[in-house]
């Protein structure tokens, strides 16, 4: 699980994306806990949608939790939820990976 707090904008997305391929392990599903985030862009976008990309190249999955106000509007905006599966809860996220 990855927790984000905050914005995530272009002024720290790649700091994400760093941060992200330096602790995903191939095989690794991960859960973006965005309960704390408050602003989502599209750099920010670009960093999930990667770390969706690289984990089905793995045979894992991206699960987002948590997601709320501006960012969950984003998402709707913008349609991922098909390929970002999103969650109320990390528990729930979790819950998913685990039955699958």
């Amino acid at each position: 699980m990855i927790a984000v707090g905050g914005e995530i904008d272009l002024a720290n997305s790649g700091q994400l994306a760093c941060y992200v391929k330096r602790v995903r392990r191939p095989g690794d599903h991960v859960v973006f806990d965005l309960t704390e985030v408050s602003f989502l862009d599209c750099s920010g976008l670009r960093v999930l949608i990667s770390s969706h990309r690289q984990a089905t190249a793995d045979n894992a999955g991206v699960r987002l939790a948590g997601v709320r106000g501006v960012p969950a509007r984003l998402l709707q905006l913008v349609r991922l939820q098909a390929l970002l599966p999103v969650h109320s809860t990390v528990e729930q996220a979790l819950a998913t990976i685990l039955t699958t």
